[in-house]
């Protein structure tokens, strides 16, 4: 199979297009785009910029890939949008590349960004994550491996969330999220871990149950973050999931979401 380029699609002859690739109606590549091999790309998609994205990745309907930040600071220094492979953008996506901050905007391989989804400059997406409907990321967001977030939930700038954190529809999250939690609300509460995202992970029973003693020992037992942190290490020594929570915890800036009251079904 060679390229295949419908003839109302505007190509640069400087963009460098991988083997088989499709590139559909009224799509737009600019200049310095790289596509890998097998991508395949939608109807009305527009791909400027230093964009580079990874093989058999599918882009939908409106995605605007690689446009000039949002960010007032941006004075058209050459930045760089990386996106890996087997990614699925869907329709309307926009993701923008990074600023002088860092330099790029960076998304891992096998996420799912489902429709309007706004990823903004200087983010960085891990492998796996789904971002549901209309998710907002603002500038500086950093995302682990395995995230789910829910529709029409916004992160604020410079917000970490951990690996295989689950995040409520509508959610409103202004501080770091730690690994394996599921949280909810306005603002953002942890409820629990993700019990079901670990169990479909392939972690077992006995690591679930461990991690879920170090939360309620860490977010529910009434101690203080600094002492709940020390008995944590006493209880803990030697477990990687528990270490991995207490670094990321160590290691935040916002601070860290509280824990809500009640029960999140």
């Amino acid at each position: 199979m060679s390229v295949q380029i419908h003839p109302t699609a505007i190509v640069s002859p400087k963009a460098k297009i991988g083997r088989d690739v499709k590139i559909g109606p009224y799509t737009v590549i600019e200049d310095n785009v790289v596509l890998g091999d097998r991508v395949e790309v939608g109807t009305h998609v527009h791909i400027c910029g230093w964009t580079e994205i990874g093989k058999e990745t599918k882009i939908f309907t409106g995605a605007v890939l690689g446009s000039a930040p949002q960010d007032l600071k941006f004075s058209g220094e050459r930045t760089l949008l990386k996106i890996g492979e087997r990614n699925i953008i869907r329709e309307y996506v926009m993701i923008n590349p990074g600023t002088s901050a860092s330099g790029k905007t960076v998304i891992g391989d096998e996420n799912l960004l489902m429709a309007y989804v706004h990823v903004a400059h200087d983010c960085r997406i891990g492998n796996g994550c789904i971002i549901a409907n209309v998710g907002t990321l603002a500038g500086h967001v950093e995302i682990g491996d395995k995230v789910v977030v829910g529709g029409l939930t916004a992160i604020h700038q410079f917000v970490r969330i951990g690996d295989y954190a689950i995040l409520g529809g509508c959610s409103k999250v202004v501080q770091d999220v730690p690994p394996y939690a599921m949280v909810d609300g306005h603002p953002a509460r942890i409820y629990s871990i993700n019990r079901v995202g670990l169990k479909r992970a392939g972690f077992d029973s006995v690591d679930i149950r461990t991690v879920k003693q170090a939360y309620d020992l860490l977010f529910f037992s009434g101690h203080s973050r600094p002492v709940a942190i020390k008995l944590a290490k006493k209880m803990f020594p030697d477990n990687p999931f528990i270490q991995h929570i207490l670094n990321f915890i160590s290691s935040s800036r916002r601070g860290i979401c509280r824990a809500g009251k009640g029960v999140l079904d």
